[in-house]
């Protein structure tokens, strides 16, 4: 009975963290904009957050959940406000404490997808000259910079805004969700105005470190 006891709780205590959903999840009205499953089936009005363990950075989330920036300048792609460039929706983003944000960031870090692969980006910074190939291909093959803001050569931001800014995306994002978004972005949203691109891994990789390179601080 005892080994039966001890079974039970090593099983319950090892799930524990992913069924703890925080209040503040509830007290803020995060499924108004965002879902946390990908069974739920409400409308969104805000990016899916039921694989942030693979696409954010812990460290960014308790930031930005405690001051909040603007990611999308014209919001979210179902906001109705987006055809027009003035959002609607989620305008300001709800703002947690030092705590609050420490739970839910927690929280978020174990949200993942089943079949979602890691290592597919190593971690050795690409070289100067590779960085401006990448750059090309990055704004002229793919046209990446029709749709997200990034930097120019003396450090300006420029780009579109009808997608999320890339600007120091590498605090905010995973190399390997990065990567995975670029080849596969159906496998994320079924539905969205990210182009599917024929991609082969060696160039999805150096537009992911490339993404990775566009900041302003470190």
């Amino acid at each position: 009975m005892r080994i039966w006891i001890g079974v039970l709780l090593l099983i319950f205590t090892s799930v524990l963290p992913v069924w703890a959903e925080p209040e503040e999840i509830e007290r803020k009205g995060c499924r108004d904009c965002h879902r946390f499953s990908s069974k739920e089936t409400q409308a969104v009005r805000g990016p899916d957050l039921f694989y942030a363990g693979d696409k954010f950075r812990e460290n960014w989330l308790k930031e930005f959940l405690q001051s909040p920036t603007v990611i999308r300048k014209v919001g979210y792609i179902t906001d109705p406000g987006f055809p027009s460039g003035k959002p609607e929706v989620g305008q300001p983003h709800s703002v947690l404490t030092e705590e609050e944000s420490a739970r839910v960031s927690t929280f978020l870090m174990t949200l993942h997808l089943p079949d979602f692969e890691t290592g597919k980006v190593d971690d050795v910074p690409l070289s100067k000259g590779v960085r401006a190939q990448a750059k090309m291909l990055f704004e002229r093959n793919f046209g990446c910079i029709a749709c997200h803001e990034a930097l120019n050569l003396v450090g300006k931001v420029r780009g579109g805004v009808s997608g999320p800014t890339l600007v120091n995306s590498g605090l905010r994002l995973k190399s390997d969700w990065i990567f995975h978004w670029l080849k596969t972005p159906e496998k994320f949203l079924s539905k969205g105005r990210m182009p599917v691109f024929d991609m082969g891994d060696e160039t999805a990789i150096r537009i992911t470190k490339y993404v990775l390179s566009i900041r302003t601080k470190q």
